[in-house]
C-alpha cells in the first residue's frame, strides 16, 4: 500500500525528485492528444496560437456601469460579517468593495460560498482596524479578519503581485479620460481570471462597474478569460480546474477559445501540489455540482489526468466524450448532488467513499440486495442482522440498466452474509488501490493512446477516514453508534464528517440510485 507518513500524501514512485515537472507534463501531453483522437467523436480542434505583448488583454470591453437593483442585487443578501468588515473600514474613509465571484453569485440569485472585499487601504491599515486580524499569503497577500465564527478576506489595490521577490503585477496604460478611481479599479480587474469574476460592487454607490463584459457573459452563460485564454491558463493552471468548477456548478459554457485552451493545457495541471489538487476536486465533488464536474473533466481530458481509475471505467463503458447518457459512477454522485449546495457541503471523505464504493462494484459487479444489506449496514454501525432483516423486505424494483447490478438471485442467509462481507472487503481494497501509484498508473494501460498518469493526491488522512465509514460492518455491530433516525441532515455535521451523518448520506445516496425515486430518468441510463 504506497501510503506513506510524513507530508500524509502517497509517495511517487516513478516521478524521482530529480525530474523536471515540465518533462513530465510534456510526456503525459504526448498521449493526450492521441487519447482525444481515440476516444472523442467530435472534431479535432486548431491550437490557440502564442500571443504577442500588444495582446496580453485580448480585446477590450467597453465599460459599463449599472445600477445595482437594475441587476438584482440587494444589500441585504450580503452576510452579517461582510457587512461588519465593510462599515469598520468605510467608516475611516477607504474605499470598500465586494469583487470576485461573490458579485456573480448575487447578480444570478445565488448564495456566494464566501464574500471577497478589496480597499483602498493598505493591508497595515486593515490590520489596525480589526482586533482579530492576520495577513496571510506571500505571493498575493490578503488580510483573513475574523468576525465570530467567520473569515472575511480583506485585499488592498495597492498589493502587488510577486514571485521569488520579483513584481509581477503590469501597469498598463491609462486610457483616455480615465479617472484615478476608475483605472485603479479597471487595473484590479485585468488581473483576475474569468470576465464573470472580474465585477466590483460598491454597495455604498449601490453601482457595479464592469470593466470586462462580465455581465454580458453572465447573461450569455459564458466562462471566458479575461486574458487571452492561452497566455491565462499557462500563467496559473489552477484556473483550469477552476474554470470547470464554475461551470459545472453554474451550469455555464466555455467560450471557444476558453475550451481549446482547457483542453490542450489540461495536463499542465500536474504541476499543481496535491494539496491544492485535493482542495480543487473538493470544490467540484463536496458543493452540489459533482455529476456536472465529472462529466466537463471527461469531455475536457482532465478526468484521466486526475482520476485514472474513473476515467479508465468510463472508457471500458464506451463512455463518449459528449455522451448524455448516465452511469452508476454518475448515477451516484447525481443523487448526492441533490442533497448538497454550495452552503451545505459535505465532508470529503464522503465522496472519497462513493469512488471507492464504486470501484468496487465496477470490478465486480453484485446483486441488489447485497448492496441494500451492506449500505444499511453501513448506516447502522454494523448490525448486520438489523441489515440483512430490513434488506430482505425491499420489493421496490432496482435499476436494470448499471452493468454493476446482477440479476437477483436467491441467497440464504449465509450466503447473503458472506456477500455483504465480500462487498466490504472489496471496498475497503478499492480504497486502497486508489492511493497506490503503480494501481493508479495502469488503470488506462490497456488503452495505450491514453495519457499516463500516476497522480495521487489523497493524502493518509483522507484514505483513513473513508475507511473507517466501512469499518463498523467488519465488527459486525460498533459499540456506542447510534444510527440517525428520520431523513433531515445536519449539514454543519456533515461537513466536518461526522460519522453518523456521513453514512446516513451514503447509504441514502446508494438506495436513491440502486432503486431510483424517478423512473423516467432510467430512459437515459447506459444499457
Amino acid at each position: 500500500m504506497a501510503i506513506s507518513t510524513g507530508l500524509g500524501f502517497s509517495r511517487l514512485p516513478y516521478l524521482p525528485h530529480c525530474f523536471p515537472v515540465r518533462r513530465y507534463v510534456l510526456q503525459v501531453r504526448v498521449g493526450y492528444t492521441a487519447a482525444v483522437e481515440a476516444f472523442d467523436d467530435t472534431e479535432s480542434d486548431k491550437v490557440v496560437g502564442s500571443v504577442s505583448g500588444s495582446d496580453v488583454y485580448g480585446k477590450a470591453s467597453p465599460w459599463k456601469k449599472f445600477k445595482s437593483k437594475d441587476l438584482g442585487i440587494s444589500n441585504s443578501k450580503i452576510s452579517r460579517a461582510t457587512r461588519v468588515v465593510l462599515n469598520g473600514l468605510k467608516r475611516r474613509g477607504f474605499e470598500v468593495y465586494l469583487v470576485g465571484g461573490c458579485v456573480r453569485d448575487l447578480i444570478l440569485k445565488r448564495i456566494p460560498k464566501d464574500f471577497d472585499i478589496i480597499t483602498s487601504a493598505e493591508l497595515r491599515e486593515v490590520m489596525k482596524t480589526f482586533s482579530r486580524c492576520e495577513m496571510i499569503g506571500r505571493r498575493f497577500p490578503i488580510c483573513h479578519v475574523h468576525v465570530g465564527d467567520t473569515i472575511v478576506e480583506v485585499s488592498s489595490f495597492s498589493t502587488r503581485a510577486t514571485r521569488f521577490g520579483r513584481d509581477l503585477s503590469l501597469d498598463p496604460e491609462k486610457p483616455a479620460g480615465c479617472d484615478k478611481k476608475d483605472y485603479v479599479r479597471w487595473r484590479n480587474s485585468l488581473q483576475r481570471d474569468f470576465t464573470i469574476n472580474g465585477l466590483i460592487f460598491d454597495p455604498y454607490a449601490k453601482l457595479v462597474y464592469d470593466y470586462m463584459g462580465g455581465v454580458d457573459d453572465i447573461r450569455k452563460a459564458k466562462v471566458r478569460t479575461i486574458k487571452p485564454a492561452n497566455l491565462s491558463l499557462t500563467e496559473d493552471c489552477a484556473r483550469i480546474l477552476r474554470a470547470v468548477r464554475i461551470a459545472a456548478r453554474l451550469d455555464f459554457q466555455f467560450s471557444k477559445e476558453t475550451a481549446l485552451a482547457v483542453r490542450r493545457l489540461s495536463a499542465t495541471v500536474l504541476r499543481l501540489d496535491r494539496g491544492r489538487l485535493l482542495m480543487e476536486v473538493n470544490y467540484m465533488l463536496a458543493y452540489g455540482s459533482a455529476e456536472a464536474s465529472l462529466r466537463l473533466l471527461w469531455k475536457l481530458g482532465l478526468l484521466e489526468v486526475l482520476l485514472p481509475v474513473q476515467a479508465a471505467y468510463f472508457v471500458r463503458h464506451g463512455f463518449r466524450r459528449r455522451d448524455k447518457r448516465y452511469n452508476l459512477l454518475l448515477s451516484l454522485f447525481a443523487n448526492l448532488d441533490k442533497l448538497l449546495a454550495p452552503d451545505r457541503p459535505c465532508h470529503n471523505s464522503l465522496w472519497f467513499a462513493i469512488l471507492g464504493f464504486h470501484e468496487a462494484l465496477s470490478e465486480q459487479p453484485r446483486d441488489p440486495l447485497v448492496i441494500a444489506a451492506f449500505s444499511l449496514a453501513v448506516h447502522n454501525g454494523g448490525d448486520l442482522s438489523e441489515a440483512l432483516s430490513i434488506a430482505r423486505r425491499i420489493n421496490k424494483q432496482h435499476d436494470t440498466s448499471f452493468h454493476e447490478l446482477l440479476e437477483p438471485r436467491y441467497l440464504d442467509s449465509d450466503a447473503l452474509l458472506d456477500e455483504v462481507m465480500s462487498l466490504a472487503a472489496s471496498v475497503r481494497s478499492a480504497l486502497t488501490h486508489m492511493t497506490d501509484e503503480y494501481y493508479v498508473s495502469q488503470a488506462m494501460a490497456k488503452y495505450p493512446k491514453a495519457p499516463y498518469s500516476d497522480l495521487v493526491f489523497f493524502p493518509l488522512a483522507l484514505y483513513l477516514r473513508a475507511c473507517k465509514i466501512f469499518e463498523c460492518v467488519f465488527h459486525k455491530r460498533e459499540t456506542g453508534f447510534l444510527p440517525k433516525h428520520g431523513s433531515n441532515i445536519d449539514y454543519e455535521l456533515l461537513a466536518m464528517g461526522s460519522l453518523r451523518e456521513v453514512r446516513h448520506v451514503f447509504a441514502r445516496v446508494v438506495f436513491d440510485t440502486v432503486y431510483p425515486i424517478d423512473n423516467n430518468r432510467l430512459q437515459n441510463c447506459v444499457s
